[in-house]
Formats: structure tokens, sequence, C-alpha cells
């Protein structure tokens, strides 16, 4: 690649892209990750084979852990995703490690974190870190961390103490 760069800044008389300082395996490798991460991990049936295949894409995953089907996992960013011990992943949910202006912000999930169906993850304006025991209600919007053993509801998350109760008459 250092001889496609040095021809390219003499051809056109301005330094070359960022993307001609990638060594040839790793511009090989970014397709076939995301198509690991986007198309075959989220459709698999198997959890263990599906968290295999999140592994090898990267991503940093504890022991004992559920990721559901459909799940979309930020591709772009996965040295920025830390998922503990013990967490449950419903169906469906999505986390996204980049905002306005494509700034990344790391996404954590403590130990025995629980996130439900169709929550979304996203990092607006900074890390979002899901404490250790907390629980995100199914179809949740969380953009901000949510604190140790508390529980996380609504678009944009309500935050409130587990044992409050959840139904308003």
């Amino acid at each position: 690649m250092k001889l496609l760069k040095w021809l390219y800044e003499k051809k056109n008389k301005k330094p070359a892209p960022y993307y001609y300082n990638y060594s040839l395996l790793t511009i090989l490798a970014k397709p076939i990750r995301k198509w690991l991460a986007n198309a075959v991990a989220p459709n698999c049936p198997f959890n263990c084979i599906r968290i295999l295949i999140y592994k090898i894409c990267g991503f940093k995953i504890g022991k004992h852990v559920f990721i559901g089907m459909r799940c979309y996992l930020d591709d772009m960013c996965y040295d920025q995703m830390k998922i503990g011990n013990n967490v449950t992943i419903s169906y469906g949910v999505y986390f996204a490690c980049h905002g306005k202006w494509q700034k990344h912000f790391d996404i954590v999930i403590e130990d025995g974190a629980y996130i439900g169906m169709r929550a979304s993850v996203i990092t607006p304006s900074g890390d979002v870190v899901i404490g250790k025991g907390a629980v995100v209600g199914a179809a949740a919007l969380v953009n901000r961390s949510v604190p140790a053993d508390k529980l996380a509801v609504g678009v944009p998350i309500r935050i409130m103490d587990k044992k409050e109760d959840v139904v308003s008459e």
C-alpha cells in the first residue's frame, strides 16, 4: 500500500486519503466483518454461535451472555462496545456508538443488566453506561447512562427504582 500511496501523491500532487495507510488485509477484512455482524449473526438461530460470530468480529462480550436474534451491534465501532457477564439482550435491540457529526462514543453494559425487546441504545453526545443489574424496558430509547439497579423505560428513558410501580391508572 505504501507504493500505491506514493504513486497517488506523485500523480495528483496532494496527500493521499487516509485509507491508503491501511494494509490490504484490513481493507479486505472490513466488508467481511460487516457481513458477519449485520447479516449472519443477527439471523443465526443459536445464541452460542451468534456470540461466537460477534466475538470473531471484535466485540468484547463477557460470559453467560444472551443476545437475541435481529439485534444490531454497531459494526463501525466494534471496539467501543463492551458487554459484561450475565447480560441479557432481547430480540431486536439496536446499538449505535456514533451520533452527530460521526463522533464515536463507548457503550458499556455492565454485569447482570437486562435490555428489553426493541430497545435502542444510542450515544448522541457521550458515553452510555448501563449499570450493574439495571433493567431497560421494551422499546425504550436509551440516550444517557442508566445507574446500577435502576429501571429505565420510555422514549426517551425515564429512570426509576425497580420496586416502583410502572403501571399508571
